[in-house]
């Protein structure tokens, strides 16, 4: 499953990365806006489509990680508390690094709970 969303994430980065970057560089006139709202419309499409560039790579850092625990025999175990993650919880988010119950502790802290 990690290789498969892996392989999966690079062609999205990679066909999102060339329109970004094709929508940049457009030197044709007939692609070029004339008005400055289409200008913005174009400048947000491309910072937009770069933010999700970039939360693709962190799932990809993510990924390779997990796929570096597999290697090593620590994978299906939370950072968080030392067991065991439930094969639930790896079937929905195979790069997972806590349990969900470590998970939902993080997330109150930080709601301040």
């Amino acid at each position: 499953m990690l290789i498969a969303k892996r392989r999966e994430l690079l062609g999205d980065v990679h066909s999102m990365e060339e329109e970004a970057l094709r929508s940049a560089s457009g030197s044709n006139l007939s692609n070029l806006p004339i008005h400055m709202a289409d200008m913005g419309t174009d400048n947000y499409e491309q910072e937009f489509t770069l933010g999700l560039v970039e939360k693709d790579r962190q799932l990809l850092r993510e990924i390779n990680v997990a796929l570096a625990k597999i290697r090593d025999g620590t994978y299906g175990i939370c950072e968080g508390t030392g067991k065991p993650i439930t094969r639930a919880r790896l079937e929905a988010k195979p790069w997972a690094k806590y349990s969900i119950e470590y998970t939902r502790k993080l997330e109150s802290r930080m709601l301040g709970r």
